[in-house]
């Protein structure tokens, strides 16, 4: 059992594990808490804005002639598609091989150098004039990308206590899509133009890379998960850090700090066969079927918003302004999880966005008025962005600290496998078969994530992240 001590801000000496782990999610959700929460969602600002960019710059890439709309193969290497699933590759390999250097190096250097290398390969790529180098450096910039959606979901679900996990997932979100209206409205200003002879989709590249500026300043304030310090035997310094943070909420919250439960005991193991045991290899599973799937409803229409419109019979610079205006609605998704993300399951919560996604992707292939269109484009958004901080969240919570990073790097890489593929049969599909047989694909898509969250599906609201391991 804990002491007495534990209900204030100190230890007379080094904790245990599952010491560390209550102690944690006693905190009241305090500023410098929902502070950590911001900081790390800033991180998920630049790294959207360079995964999100490819539908908004594609139209001008092509303008460009680097690029063509469309191949004459199924895998040809000279389309949009080819540069979108050279992204996927990279966050492919990034997330199912690198996965593991968050839970060995810790989350905070990981967030920080793999930020860092994704914003060069872009700065890199924004000058690149043949087909073969633009995909090779969205390639790499892939590869950095994977590392971070791995690291700072990690790094958020060990950081807060328990009963805002869902809230801060939201809060990630909601900051991390503001960058949609923002690359949308830049790719409007920019992409039809050449700002001082540069083509503007150049400009909207170049603009994203100074998320390398920022990302110092986050580092510094940010302290290192005293969970993954406690896993890896640093006891003395997992509760020196978790001191400071007790002395701080405490100063903030202005009472004594709630008394932790008693310590739960912290499932050890780090290797990959670890993942594979009860009940984590059903939980791996489960959400292996899930990321295939969800993929073809985000990304089949985050990443080809001005090409469907523009299949629709709208003009490029009328599609970049509507993929604008349903930009806009990117944040307003996961704002609403600020207010319901920790009320409901979050299997509940995912199962009824897939239904959203079918219904109103459905609707947006069979109408051509420009309201409407937008109208149904501002579902889907809603729609797949509730779906997004939802499963963000849930599937950091699946698996056990040790395993953690490597775990939710392993099962969300292949989501990135699957939209590699799902970029080139998008692309077959809007040919041969137009906007209909791209959202009946997305809808029959939607149909296996009900399924294997409805029915397979732990829940997790309001639980320890240790409960949830045992």
């Amino acid at each position: 059992m804990s002491s007495h001590a534990d209900t204030l801000h100190a230890q007379p000496g080094p904790a245990t594990a599952g010491a560390i782990a209550a102690r944690l999610d006693r905190l009241p959700a305090t500023r410098t808490i929902w502070k950590f929460v911001v900081l790390l969602s800033l991180g998920f600002f630049f790294e959207l804005y360079d995964l999100l960019y490819s539908g908004y710059v594609a139209p001008g890439i092509v303008k460009s002639g680097i690029l063509t709309s469309t191949t004459a193969g199924l895998f040809g290497m000279t389309g949009v598609a080819s540069f979108i699933a050279s992204l996927f590759a990279g966050l492919f390999i990034g997330t199912i091989s690198c996965g593991f250097l968050a839970d060995r190096f810790g989350r905070r250097a990981i967030f920080t150098y793999s930020l860092l290398f994704y914003t060069a390969a872009n700065l890199i790529m924004a000058f690149q004039t043949t087909a073969t180098g633009l995909n090779f450096w969205r390639f790499m910039a892939g590869l950095g990308i994977g590392v971070e959606l791995v690291t700072i979901g990690t790094y958020i679900s060990e950081l807060v206590p328990k009963q805002i996990r869902g809230r801060a997932f939201a809060c990630e979100q909601t900051v991390g899509f503001l960058s949609v209206p923002v690359v949308a409205f830049l790719s409007y200003l920019l992409v039809p133009r050449k700002p001082l002879g540069i083509d503007g989709w150049r400009w909207v590249v170049i603009i994203g890379a100074h998320g390398a500026v920022f990302v110092w300043f986050i580092r510094r304030a940010l302290p290192e998960s005293p969970r993954w310090l406690a896993q890896h035997g640093k006891l003395t310094e997992a509760d020196r850090v978790l001191s400071k943070l007790e002395a701080t909420v405490a100063k903030e919250y202005g009472a004594p700090l709630p008394a932790p439960l008693a310590p739960a005991s912290v499932i050890t193991g780090g290797s990959f066969c670890d993942m594979w045991v009860a009940p984590y290899g059903k939980r791996a599973t489960m959400m292996i079927i899930f990321n295939i799937f969800q993929t073809v409803g985000f990304y089949g229409f985050a990443n080809w918003v001005p090409t469907l419109l523009i299949k629709q019979g709208i003009t490029v610079t009328t599609s970049l302004m509507y993929s604008s205006i349903i930009a806009i609605a990117a944040p307003i998704g996961p704002m609403i999880g600020l207010w319901i993300a920790d009320k409901f399951e979050r299997r509940t919560m995912i199962v009824a966005a897939a239904a959203l996604i079918m219904v109103c992707g459905l609707v947006f292939s069979q109408v051509s008025g420009g309201m409407l269109l937008i109208a149904m484009g501002v579902g889907l958004t809603l729609a797949n962005n509730i779906m997004s901080y939802s499963f963000h969240a849930y599937q950091t919570e699946l698996f056990p600290t040790g395993i953690r990073a490597r775990a939710v790097g392993f099962v969300y890489s292949w989501s990135r496998l699957s939209a590699i593929f799902t970029s080139f049969l998008i692309a077959g599909l809007l040919k041969q078969f137009g906007t209909t047989g791209v959202f009946v694909f997305i809808a029959v898509a939607m149909l296996v994530v009900m399924a294997a969250i409805g029915f397979m599906g732990p829940r997790t609201r309001d639980l320890a992240l240790e409960q949830i391991s045992r």
